[in-house]
């Protein structure tokens, strides 16, 4: 469902489950303004989505998932964990900035 409104803009380069760095991040984007945008995606077993959410975040850095965008003359990252568990959400940004 992501992927499929993430799709609606037209100038940006989506690529799920790409190899980066040390591993495969689940989202990366590439717009024309030289923003990359790198999303991690987990399901929060236990229900807790504020440590889900870090989770992914903390895999972003160690996995240095941006590394690839900024081969490809990205000029600022911005990166997101989001967290599922049944039918809540959590995202949050790099800045820990929080939403539900």
């Amino acid at each position: 469902m992501i992927l499929g409104l993430l799709r609606s803009q037209e100038n940006w380069l989506i690529q799920s489950n790409a190899e980066t760095g040390e591993g495969y991040r689940d989202i990366s984007i590439y717009t024309p303004e030289h923003i990359g945008i790198v999303i991690e995606l987990k399901y929060a077993h236990d229900g807790n989505l504020e440590k889900a959410c870090a989770k992914a975040l903390q895999q972003i850095r160690e996995k240095k998932y941006a590394v690839g965008l900024r081969r490809r003359g990205m000029e600022r990252i911005i990166t997101y964990g989001i967290a599922f568990y049944e039918k809540e959400c959590m995202v949050v940004n790099g800045e820990n900035k929080k939403s539900q």
